[in-house]
């Protein structure tokens, strides 16, 4: 006698398919949102989480396929989930309430060079263009502040703290104002990154810290320790005690929990607070195919107003430049 197996109708094999889909979908995104809450930024991670905001503009689609299907579960996860990660990252897209101070302006930029590569025509320009106060810059070179002389610059900012070296581990902090009290701080790391700080007297304010800021890069596996000590190392914010301003290139964004710890010792991030926390900073400005990331941050005392932040263009740079416009409390 032949027994006659039945085989599952194509209507069965569909639904099956499309669950098994929604379920995948719903899962992914809700696992990249447990790994951004709970701050597990650790070995190949530290690279994926710097794209959270990608995944965030994407996380509703899990939630419309679900729906469209009529899978509750698989649309209650992915409806958690969505809501969880664009939580974290659609705020920098709001300006916040600046707090109410009444000293002077201050225009803060910020550029990486690129290992002295970035065009110093364009640099200065952009100085004197915006009328900028403060200049801090990373992967700064001899041959860099040669140029940036020679253009007039030292005109511009005459005042300076500088440490240009060969490659990528020079620093560099320009301004307005007197500097004193300065000095350059030096990474353990593979690179040996620096960076120069020194405390900038603004007429009609107390005076302010600065640093030009640039921990190491997580550009490898056995690096993101590194990248997580020059991290910690930062000097943290002093509610209580004197102004301060840390800008430069982090090598990290608003989704990495090292820079966040930063953050809550006093500090805010510029861009967040005026909304364009989410305009790019780094990637594909000088030819590679990276979707942009903000890894360059203006971070600021709790008690500076951050006014206004827009993000330049310097050829020549992989980097674009941050420039805030800041009002500092009355001194």
């Amino acid at each position: 006698m032949i027994e006659h197996v039945a085989r599952p109708r194509a209507g069965t094999r569909w639904r099956r398919a499309a669950g098994a889909l929604c379920w995948l979908a719903a899962a992914s995104t809700a696992a990249w949102a447990v790994l951004r809450l709970a701050g597990l930024d650790r070995g190949p991670l530290v690279q994926a989480l710097a794209f959270t905001p990608y995944v965030a503009a994407w996380s509703p689609v899990p939630l419309v396929l679900a729906l469209a299907l009529r899978r509750r579960w698989p649309a209650l996860l992915a409806a958690v989930a969505s809501v969880a990660l664009l939580g974290v990252v659609a705020p920098r897209a709001i300006a916040s309430t600046p707090p109410r101070v009444s000293g002077p302006t201050v225009r803060l930029l910020t550029a990486n060079l690129l290992a002295g590569a970035a065009d110093p025509g364009t640099l200065v320009d952009l100085v004197r263009r915006h009328r900028v106060d403060v200049l801090a810059v990373q992967e700064f070179t001899p041959r860099a502040q040669a140029e940036l002389d020679r253009l007039g610059l030292a005109t511009l900012l005459p005042y300076r703290q500088l440490n240009p070296l060969d490659g990528t581990p020079g620093s560099g902090l320009y301004a307005r104002f007197p500097i004193g009290d300065a000095g350059v701080r030096t990474h353990r790391g593979a690179w040996g990154f620096t960076q120069a700080y020194g405390t900038v007297t603004v007429p009609g304010a107390p005076a302010v810290r600065v640093e030009s800021a640039h921990p190491a890069a997580p550009y490898a596996l056995d690096q993101t320790g590194h990248w997580r000590a020059d991290l910690a190392a930062q000097p943290p914010a002093t509610p209580d005690g004197a102004l301060r301003i840390l800008a430069g290139d982090f090598n990290a964004t608003l989704d990495h929990g090292p820079l966040r710890a930063l953050l809550r010792t006093g500090y805010v991030d510029a861009a967040d607070a005026t909304g364009q926390g989410l305009v790019g900073t780094w990637g594909p400005y000088d030819g590679d195919p990276i979707p942009p990331v903000t890894i360059d941050h203006v971070l600021v005392d709790r008690r500076i107003a951050a006014r206004a932040v827009d993000v330049l263009r310097l050829p020549g740079s992989d980097h674009r430049p941050v420039l805030a416009t800041l009002t500092l409390p009355a001194g």
